[in-house]
């Protein structure tokens, strides 16, 4: 059993500074690198999960596809070559995880939600032009600094070509049920850059809804039934936004934006994109009418035998 590390420690040529996160496997900490006296996180197992196989090849995994991969809205990986235990480096960034944000303030302006999707976007981009597939992006997964830039985390599942498939019940088993796993992943499928997208278009429904669009429905139904329109939860939403949220959710992945630079494009000028009258809205408007029908076909069952029972009472008074 290796020895637990506190703030205070030195690991290697890292001095550890503070505890950032904890979570089942891991600890994050706030180091410097003695080196170069800069800020770094370090991520640390704890020491019974180093046995665990799967868990080794995602910490794993995670590393290589980091040192591969270099942009602006990603963790830079610190590589070095000699450790004497498994951690991993990235470099220090001031922000806070985007679901601390939305726990703290619910819901977010219309532009400052599309400002930090417009940051995704390019972030995705770049990992998919690389061959990546984040497959699991959610609030987590996203630090938001100052002046809303943005640096995407957590490549542990993430899909690289040519590397061994993940089927469903293999992510599941690693990131749970997510509500930001796209229809194709929940029945099996392998996802690709398109599954990054509708996981993008969930969470921008997320930040301008304060909600995500399936909250009160099994998990399967996802791929049957359509969300609440935004505009009926948030009605300053514009049609052009709410049009480019439904491209990003589209069921089936082929209609969904092919990549994340027509995503941004349609973010960045929302007055060139065209709203059409979509089934989805039709059909919820039907569901809506369905259900105040039988609300009110429920009140007339109640109602009516109380009527007349008053009116009975009334003239047998007189």
């Amino acid at each position: 059993m290796k020895t637990p590390i506190n703030p205070g420690d030195q690991l290697d040529h890292y001095r550890i500074d503070g505890v950032v996160a904890r979570s089942r496997a891991t600890t994050v900490f706030r180091g410097t690198d003695l080196r170069t006296n800069r800020a770094v996180a370090i991520k640390v197992p704890h020491a019974e999960m180093e046995s665990d196989p799967t868990f080794f090849d995602r910490f794993h995994r995670e590393e290589e596809i980091g040192k591969s991969l270099d942009h602006a809205g990603l963790l830079k990986v610190v590589a070095d070559d000699h450790r004497t235990r498994p951690y991993l480096v990235t470099e220090w960034f001031e922000g806070q995880p985007l679901r601390q944000i939305l726990t703290e303030q619910k819901k977010l302006p219309s532009e400052r939600a599309v400002r930090i999707a417009r940051g995704i976007c390019d972030a995705l981009g770049y990992i998919h032009n690389h061959g990546i597939v984040h497959r699991n992006l959610r609030p987590e997964k996203i630090l938001v600094g100052a002046e809303d830039h943005i640096k995407l985390t957590g490549f542990d599942v993430a899909a690289k070509e040519g590397a061994p498939r993940l089927t469903f019940t293999s992510l599941a088993q690693m990131v749970g049920v997510s509500p930001y796993i796209s229809p194709e992943e929940l029945t099996g499928k392998r996802g690709d850059a398109r599954s990054d997208i509708y996981s993008l278009g969930v969470i921008l429904y997320e930040m301008l809804t304060g909600r995500t669009p399936f909250e009160e429905t099994d998990v399967f139904d996802r791929v049957l039934k359509h969300p609440v329109p935004p505009r009926e939860i948030d009605s300053t939403i514009s049609p052009q936004l709410q049009e480019v949220i439904y491209r990003a959710l589209e069921r089936e992945h082929k209609n969904r934006y092919p990549n994340a630079h027509d995503f941004a494009r349609d973010l960045e000028h929302p007055d060139q994109v065209g709203v059409t009258e979509r089934a989805e809205l039709r059909d919820w408007k039907k569901q809506r009418a369905s259900e105040w029908r039988r609300v009110l076909s429920y009140a007339a069952m109640v109602l009516i035998p109380l009527l007349v029972f008053g009116l009975l009472l009334y003239f047998a008074r007189r």
